[in-house]
C-alpha cells in the first residue's frame, strides 16, 4: 500500500462573460425558480446554503455549498439516467461569480472536475446555457436549447448523434 500523497491535476472547464446589469438581476436569474426555466429547463433550487438543486428534470442534482447572494453561487453537480437514484459519475461543482463592472455584470462560472473525455461536451453545454442566460438577462427571445447546441457543437468539434457517455 502506497501511503504517500499523489498529486493529481484534474480537468475543469471555465467561462467569463459580461451580462447587462445590475448584479441583483442577474443573481435572480441564476436561482429564481419563476426565471431558471428560461436557460436551464424544469428546475428546482432551494435558496439557501445546504439548499437542493434539481435541474433539467433531475437529470442534474446536487447541494449548495456557497450561497452568498448576489456575489458567488457553488453547488455539488451530480448526472442521473432517469430514475438513478445513483450517479456513475464522480461528482463535480459549479461556482457562479459576479462581479459588477460599471453597468455591466462579470459572471466566472467554474465547473470542476470535469472528466477529461467529457470537457469539449461540457464546454458546449455550458456554453449553449451562457447563450441562453445572456438572452434571457437582456430581454431578447431565447431560442431553443437546440438552436445554440447545434452551433456550440460547431464550435467545440462535438457530433450531437455521438455524444461521450
Amino acid at each position: 500500500m502506497n501511503e504517500e500523497a499523489q498529486f493529481r491535476k484534474e480537468s475543469a472547464v471555465r467561462f467569463e462573460r459580461n451580462f447587462p446589469g445590475p448584479i441583483n438581476r442577474v443573481w435572480e436569474f441564476l436561482v429564481d425558480t419563476k426565471k431558471l426555466p428560461a436557460w436551464f429547463g424544469d428546475s428546482v433550487i432551494e435558496p439557501r446554503m445546504g439548499g437542493a438543486v434539481k435541474f433539467m428534470d433531475g437529470h442534474v442534482r446536487g447541494v449548495i455549498t456557497q450561497w452568498y447572494p448576489p456575489r458567488r453561487l457553488t453547488y455539488t453537480w451530480n448526472v442521473f439516467a432517469p430514475g438513478q437514484e445513483e450517479s456513475d459519475y464522480p461528482e463535480s461543482y459549479v461556482s457562479f461569480k459576479l462581479q459588477e463592472q460599471g453597468k455591466e455584470v462579470r459572471l466566472i462560472l467554474d465547473h470542476l472536475p470535469v472528466l477529461e473525455r467529457f470537457e469539449k461536451q461540457n464546454a458546449m453545454g455550458w456554453h449553449t446555457f451562457l447563450d441562453m442566460l445572456a438572452a434571457s438577462v437582456s430581454g431578447k427571445t431565447v431560442e431553443s436549447r437546440e438552436f445554440y447546441m447545434k452551433q456550440n457543437a460547431a464550435r467545440y468539434g462535438i457530433n450531437l448523434a455521438n455524444l461521450v457517455r
